[in-house]
């Protein structure tokens, strides 16, 4: 299926010049979303993995089912002060200041073999400072996957040593 063209670009949003990858016509389409959800446990099937987290909130849209599809837990990764028990955190900049990202301390055992989802990869600063984050808390990163891949931002380059999977990809 080309996923590509169940997805809506609205152009000059939000602001004049950007061209805007609407994911919500994917999801809003229950055979389209199934079929990907699928496709991507189908990838991720044989890696042994533990878990799938993602960032909080495009994340938890793809990461809660593809991990109900594999069989394994999600873990989610939020901003701070959004998780009520013990946390990791780390903090991490941005163009203009930083942000910090948290996990529960008690999400997973050492060593387990984590799978990060989201929905987009544009500049790699979120998606990167989520996997130090699980590193940092004992993980280990298996897979970094993405709906969406902006090449022309070179995302990618920040996750150097991992294994990424993109499903479609724009140039910006």
């Amino acid at each position: 299926m080309d996923f590509k063209e169940k997805i809506r670009i609205i152009e000059d949003f939000p602001v004049e010049g950007i061209s805007f990858k609407d994911i919500t016509t994917l999801i809003g389409n229950g055979p389209v979303f199934r079929t990907l959800i699928d496709n991507m446990a189908d990838k991720l099937r044989g890696q042994n993995i533990d878990y799938i987290a993602g960032p909080e909130a495009r994340g938890f849209i793809f990461g809660v089912p593809l991990a109900y599809a594999l069989g394994v837990g999600f873990i989610p990764i939020r901003k701070r002060g959004k998780l009520p028990a013990e946390t990791v955190a780390i903090t991490y900049d941005l163009e203009y200041g930083s942000d910090t990202l948290e996990i529960h301390k008690d999400s997973f055992e050492k060593g387990a073999r984590i799978a990060l989802v989201d929905d987009l990869l544009a500049t790699g600063g979120t998606i990167s400072a989520c996997a130090r984050l699980i590193e940092l808390a004992g993980g280990e990163i298996a897979s970094v996957d993405f709906i969406i891949e902006l090449t022309g931002l070179k995302g990618r380059d920040k996750l150097d040593g991992y294994s990424v999977e993109s499903v479609v990809q724009y140039e910006f």
